[in-house]
């Protein structure tokens, strides 16, 4: 029997939105499409049973990538830097609110649960920044690494791509500035130190909040609030110079505990302090309105409400000078908190900032050509190329 597209039987047999649900590791709620996608999908209740209803499991996988290009330079004037570098495209940690996220829709992936668990690494990055460094043409200034996504990420474990990028960088004497909230970073204070002290080094660490529980589903694989100020100290007493950066400051969910993050980054020995109002631009919203909706429904709407009130109506403005801190009554309570915390522990100008390092130690590197196809094949067969 054929049925009509009109009939109304065929319309009860559409599936009712499935309520969301939180993936165990997971920031993102759901694998949301990008908005470069050209195809709508919807659920269709056929009567028989598929593989898809049951609940998958996102298992990370890492992409090999020879990328073309390494270093990403910009002209913002609400960034301390002009030039960054980041080894990974996509980022396990998972924090749902990350800026990076619709990156991936260039991809054709997710911005979702795609971002998370579906990485790429840079496997030539330290080779690349060799050549870069070494073209007679090439300004030095500092270079920002893993401001995109984070450098010590847990797959960089087993790649190491940040420690040989910094290795490239302590041999040239080129001033660097990391990111992070990783306890990873550790690892390399045996690079980070003497860089340091020839005011050629220095960290940021993330701290979004102190509570393990907000963190957990907030940023699900980074490392927890009290590892990282162990990460902090731990940096510091190696003679590096470590700030903080509480980003973002969510209303009503990390904003009430900014004087106990002061506080606590203060006392673990972080020298400076910054902040970022949380931003929303493209498929951030609605995937970190999912996440509201999933773990903090009693205030999702007095959350949101207040994010408007500071971007002029809007879930995000991505003005200059607007788009980092927001504007209006609010956003100014949140700069005068920070303000009177930092004063009230010391933290004001002290530290070493972008501009601070030093530029003058620079020496070009040695670069060796690598070798072409060819030539790869006959040295892997024990000949030499004559030619």
């Amino acid at each position: 029997m054929n049925h009509d597209d009109t009939d109304p039987q065929a319309e009860q047999v559409m599936l009712m939105p499935r309520p969301l649900q939180a993936q165990k590791g997971r920031g993102a709620v759901t694998n949301l499409q990008g908005r470069y996608e050209v195809d709508v999908r919807e659920a269709y209740d056929d009567g028989w049973e598929r593989e898809e209803d049951e609940p998958k499991i996102w298992r990370t996988h890492v992409t090999e990538e020879t990328a073309k290009s390494i270093l990403s330079r910009n002209q913002s004037p609400d960034i301390p830097f002009g030039v960054s570098l980041n080894p990974y495209r996509g980022c396990e940690h998972g924090c749902i609110y990350c800026f990076a996220r619709p990156s991936h829709s260039y991809l054709g992936l997710s911005p979702g649960l795609d971002f998370e668990s579906r990485l790429y690494a840079k496997v030539n990055a330290p080779d690349l920044l060799r050549s870069e460094l070494a073209k007679p043409g090439y300004t030095v200034e500092p270079i920002a690494l893993g401001v995109n996504t984070d450098a010590y990420q847990p797959c960089e474990r087993d790649y190491r791509i940040t420690r040989r990028v910094l290795e490239v960088l302590q041999e040239c004497d080129h001033p660097v500035g990391l990111i992070t909230k990783s306890s990873l970073i550790e690892r390399d204070i045996d690079i980070l130190a003497p860089m340091a002290a020839k005011r050629l080094a220095s960290a940021a660490v993330t701290l979004t909040t102190l509570d393990p529980a907000i963190a957990r589903t907030l940023e699900p694989r980074a490392a927890a609030p009290a590892r990282r100020l162990r990460t902090i100290r731990t940096l510091t007493d190696a003679g590096i110079p470590v700030g903080v950066s509480i980003a973002p400051i969510i209303p009503f969910v990390t904003e009430p505990d900014i004087e106990k993050i002061v506080e606590a980054a203060f006392a673990a020995g972080a020298l400076r302090v910054s902040y970022v109002v949380l931003r929303l631009p493209w498929e951030v919203a609605p995937l970190f309105q999912q996440w509201l909706e999933t773990h903090f429904p009693d205030r999702a709407a007095r959350v949101m409400n207040r994010i408007r009130d500071m971007r002029g109506g809007k879930d995000y403005d991505a003005t200059f000078g607007n788009r980092m801190h927001g504007e209006g009554v609010w956003a100014d309570l949140i700069r005068q908190r920070i303000e009177k915390a930092t004063r009230r522990h010391g933290m004001e100008g002290r530290g070493m900032r972008f501009k601070q390092m030093d530029c003058t130690l620079f020496r070009r590197p040695l670069v060796v050509p690598p070798l072409g196809a060819k030539a790869q094949r006959a040295a892997a067969a024990g000949q030499l190329d004559l030619f």
